[in-house]
């Protein structure tokens, strides 16, 4: 690899960070707007705002069942999924606690916390060392 490419590819990785920080910004705005619209109770949204986390209880096992069990609670689809339920069953809970969980997803982009690769927990798709 060229110098040059090398530079490139610094660059080109430190734009799809910011990138993706800029996302989880945007995704914590709108889940924030989302969860205030629905009118739930604040402290429902400070009670539950880390659960996600629980998640990280899979690394107890091993790094390869921690980085599925942490990656598949931190990916928008589960609480999408969350939502339509909550919408589809009339329960606007589950929508506003898929808010919640939305909002913690996009705190973490924010904050550079990826996805994990199964090798260690510290080695993300935002951060991999």
């Amino acid at each position: 690899m060229t110098m040059d490419s090398a530079v490139a590819e610094r660059r080109g990785r430190e734009t799809v960070r910011l990138l993706l920080r800029a996302e989880g910004a945007v995704a914590l705005l709108l889940s924030l707007a989302a969860y205030s619209a629905l009118g739930y109770s604040w402290w429902l949204f400070a009670l539950t705002l880390l659960a996600p986390d629980l998640a990280m209880l899979g690394y107890l096992r091993d790094p390869a069942t921690g980085a599925l069990v942490y990656n598949l609670a931190h990916t928008y689809l589960a609480p999408f999924i969350l939502a339509l339920v909550g919408y589809v069953a009339g329960l606007p809970v589950l929508v506003a606690l898929a808010a919640v969980w939305a909002a913690h997803i996009g705190l973490d982009r924010l904050l550079a916390f990826g996805l994990k690769y199964p090798t260690a927990f510290q080695n993300t798709h935002l951060s991999r060392q």
